[in-house]
C-alpha cells in the first residue's frame, strides 16, 4: 500500500535585493541625465516628461531600502529578528509593488466579481496614426474604453437579438507594446454572452472577428470626428485603407469554473510594462537589452537600445494620479450589480446557480471558491502574509528556524534611529524587502 503524500508546505520567505535589479541600476545611473536631455532628445517622440513620472522614479529608488525606514519583525519563540523595508506602492512602474496589487486584485475578482459563466478575452487595437493622440491627453484612454464596451455590447445584442442584454466586461488599458514602445490598446475580459435585466444569461453564438473589427474601426473614427480631433475627409480616407491598422482579436472560450485561467488572463491584461526577467543592463556601455514577449511580428527577439532611450520609453507609461487603467462595464459595473441586489435578482452564474455554456472544466478548489454572496460590494481586507501564502505559496508569518509565529514589534522611520540600528546590526547582513507589513506603517 502506497503511503499518502504529505501536503506541500509553503516555501520560506526569501527577501529581495532591489538595489541589485537591472531596473534599479539603470534608473539610478541615468535618470539625472534623462531629466537634462529629455526635452531635446525625447519629447518629440514620447511626449513631455511629466511630474508623475518624476515622482514614480524617485519613490522607486527608495522602494525596499532599509535606509528609508523599516519594520522590525521578531519570532515569539526563538526571538530571531529581521527587518522589512517599506515599499513605494507604485502602479505600473515598480514591478514588485504592481505584482502585489495584481495578486490582491485577482483574488478579489475570483471571490467577489467574476460569475461562473463562459468568458473570452478580446484585444482591441488602433492604428499608429491615432496613437499619439493619447500621449498628450490620457483622459482619452477612458473614452476609448467606453467606445470599446459600447461596440462589444451592441455587437452581442445584434447577435443575440436582445436589445437590453448586457455582457459583463473588465476593460484593461495597456499603453505599451512588447518592447515598451507607446502602443495604447485594450484587453477586455468579457462574458461570452449577455445578461437580461432579470439576470438570465444568454450564451453568444459563433463570433465573426471581421464584423467586430469593422464595427470597432467605424466607432473609433466616428468618435474622433465627433470630438474634432480628425477631419471628415481624413476619417473617410482611413476607412478606405485596405489595411486599416485596427484590430479585434477574439480569444478562445474560458469555462466559468476555470478560475485559474480567468484570473491569469485578467492579470495579463493589467500587467506592468517591464518584466525584469526580460531585461539585461550593460553598465559599461550604457545599453539595455530587452527581450520581446511577442511570438510573431516585427518586434520578435532581443532589442538593444541606449539606457536613456529605454528610460524614456519606461517613464511614458506611468499613469497620472487620476488615471484609471481598469474599468468595469455591464453586468460587472457597480450600478448594474446594485440594481440587481436592490430588486433581489440573482443572475445566473452566481454561487449555487447552474452554469450555462460549454462543458465545465475541473471543479474550483476550496481556496478559490467565493466566500461571500455575490455581489460583494466591498473587497475583504487581507493581510499581506495571507495573500503571499495563497497566491505564491510563500510563508512570511512563520519563523523559518523554529516555525514560531512572527510578530511586528516596531516601525522605525526616524533617520537617526534607522542609521543607528543599521550600524549596530551591520547593514550588509540585513535583508531588505519592500513588502509584507509596509501597509500598516502609515
Amino acid at each position: 500500500m502506497e503511503r499518502a503524500r504529505a501536503p506541500a508546505c509553503p516555501r520560506p520567505y526569501t527577501p529581495r535585493r532591489p538595489e541589485h535589479s537591472p531596473l534599479y541600476r539603470v534608473l539610478a545611473d541615468h535618470f539625472d541625465r534623462l531629466e537634462r536631455d529629455y526635452e531635446e532628445r525625447f519629447e518629440r517622440a514620447h511626449g513631455p516628461l511629466r511630474a508623475a513620472a518624476r515622482r514614480a522614479a524617485g519613490r522607486f529608488l527608495d522602494c525596499g531600502l532599509l535606509e528609508h525606514g523599516f519594520a522590525r519583525v521578531r519570532c515569539e519563540a526563538c526571538r530571531a529578528e529581521f527587518l522589512v523595508a517599506f515599499r513605494c506602492k507604485g502602479r505600473q512602474f515598480c514591478p514588485s509593488c504592481h505584482a502585489r496589487r495584481l495578486a490582491e486584485w485577482s483574488l478579489w475578482l475570483d471571490e467577489s466579481l467574476l460569475l461562473h459563466v463562459p468568458h473570452r478575452q478580446v484585444v482591441l487595437t488602433v492604428p499608429k496614426r491615432l496613437r499619439p493622440y493619447f500621449i498628450y491627453d490620457r483622459r482619452r484612454l477612458g473614452g476609448l474604453s467606453r467606445i470599446a464596451y459600447r461596440t462589444l455590447s451592441r455587437y452581442l445584442q445584434a447577435a443575440l437579438g436582445e436589445r437590453d442584454a448586457a455582457p459583463g466586461a473588465i476593460v484593461c488599458v495597456q499603453t505599451f507594446g512588447s518592447i515598451a514602445h507607446w502602443h495604447p490598446h485594450l484587453h477586455v475580459l468579457m462574458t461570452d454572452g449577455a445578461f437580461t435585466r432579470g439576470g438570465r444569461f444568454l450564451p453568444a453564438p459563433a463570433h465573426d472577428p471581421l464584423v467586430l473589427e469593422e464595427s470597432w474601426r467605424r466607432a473609433v473614427l466616428a468618435w474622433f470626428v465627433r470630438e474634432g480631433w480628425l477631419e471628415d475627409e481624413a476619417a473617410a480616407a482611413m476607412l478606405a485603407w485596405p489595411h486599416s491598422g485596427f484590430g479585434a482579436h477574439v480569444g478562445p472560450v474560458i469555462a466559468g469554473n476555470d478560475r485559474e485561467s480567468l484570473t491569469r488572463v485578467a492579470r495579463y491584461g493589467a500587467r506592468a510594462p517591464i518584466a525584469e526577467d526580460r531585461l539585461r543592463y550593460h553598465a559599461e556601455r550604457a545599453e539595455v537589452e530587452l527581450a520581446s514577449d511577442a511570438a510573431s511580428g516585427p518586434y520578435v527577439g532581443v532589442h538593444r537600445m541606449s539606457a536613456l532611450e529605454f528610460l524614456a520609453r519606461w517613464v511614458t507609461h506611468v499613469p497620472e494620479h487620476y488615471e484609471t487603467r481598469v474599468r468595469y462595464y455591464g453586468a460587472y459595473a457597480t450600478r448594474r450589480r446594485l440594481w440587481w441586489r436592490r430588486r433581489g435578482v440573482v443572475p445566473e452564474g452566481t454561487r449555487g446557480a447552474a452554469t450555462p455554456g460549454p462543458a465545465p472544466g475541473p471543479a474550483p478548489s476550496p481556496a478559490a471558491a467565493p466566500s461571500d454572496d455575490w455581489p460583494a460590494l466591498r473587497a475583504r481586507k487581507r493581510r499581506w502574509a495571507e495573500l503571499l501564502r495563497r497566491v505564491f505559496e510563500i510563508e512570511v508569518s512563520v519563523c523559518p528556524a523554529c516555525a514560531g509565529a512572527m510578530r511586528i514589534v516596531a516601525f522605525v522611520t526616524a533617520q537617526k534611529a534607522v542609521r543607528k540600528i543599521l550600524a549596530h546590526l551591520d547593514r550588509s547582513a540585513i535583508d531588505a524587502r519592500a513588502g509584507p507589513w509596509a501597509d500598516a506603517a502609515a
